[in-house]
C-alpha cells in the first residue's frame, strides 16, 4: 500500500472535481471505506492508516477552498455524519447521539470525529457535491438532483471513486424559462 499515491490520487481527484463544480462555500459529503482502499471487501478491513493519510488531504482541501466536510459512517449507525458543529450550526441541522468507532462507523468517519476541533454527528443532510470512494452509497446525502461527474483518476488505491455534484429543480413544464 503506498500511502503517498491514494493521497495523491486523492488531491487529483479533489482537484478536478473543484475544477468542473466550483465547491468554495458547498458542502462536500464523503463516502469512503477505507478496506476498499486496500483492496478487501468493505466493512473487512478497515484502516486508520489509510483514514488518516486520506483526512490529511481532505482536511487540506477543506481550508484551502473554503468548504465544508460530512463525512458518512457506516450502516452500523445509519450512515450517519460527521461534520464541524460550527457547520451544523449555519445549516440548521439537529445532532445524533453517537460516536463513530471503527467497528460501527467506519475508519474513516472515526478519523474524522477525532480530528475534527468540534465533531457533531447528524442523521442527514443534503450536500452540494460528494464523491464516493469504494462505493459506500453518499446519494441518499445529495441533494435532490445528483448529477454523476466522471473522474479521470477512476480509483484511489484499489477503490472504485464516483463523485457527484447537484443543481436546483427544474419546475414548471414546456413553458418556463430556465436562463
Amino acid at each position: 500500500m503506498d500511502l503517498e499515491q491514494i493521497k495523491q490520487d486523492l488531491e487529483a481527484s479533489l482537484t478536478d472535481l473543484n475544477e468542473r463544480f466550483p465547491l468554495k462555500g458547498k458542502l462536500l459529503v464523503i463516502g469512503c471505506s477505507t478496506s476498499e482502499v486496500i483492496g478487501k471487501q468493505i466493512g473487512k478491513a478497515g484502516s486508520p492508516e489509510v483514514a488518516e493519510a486520506l483526512f490529511e488531504v481532505f482536511d487540506t482541501f477543506r481550508r484551502s477552498h473554503q468548504i465544508d466536510l460530512a463525512f458518512q459512517g457506516c450502516e452500523h449507525i445509519n450512515r450517519a455524519l460527521t461534520l464541524e458543529r460550527q457547520t451544523v450550526e449555519r445549516l440548521g441541522l439537529e445532532p445524533v447521539t453517537v460516536v463513530p468507532v471503527p467497528e460501527a462507523g467506519g475508519s474513516m468517519a472515526s478519523i474524522a470525529y477525532e480530528r475534527f476541533s468540534a465533531p457533531v454527528v447528524v442523521e442527514a443532510i443534503q450536500a452540494d457535491a460528494g464523491i464516493d470512494i469504494g462505493d459506500t452509497f453518499i446519494g441518499m446525502h445529495l441533494k435532490p438532483v445528483a448529477i454523476p461527474v466522471r473522474l479521470p483518476h477512476r480509483e484511489i488505491g484499489e477503490a472504485h471513486v464516483t463523485a457527484a455534484t447537484t443543481r436546483p429543480k427544474l419546475i414548471g413544464g414546456m413553458r418556463a424559462k430556465y436562463e
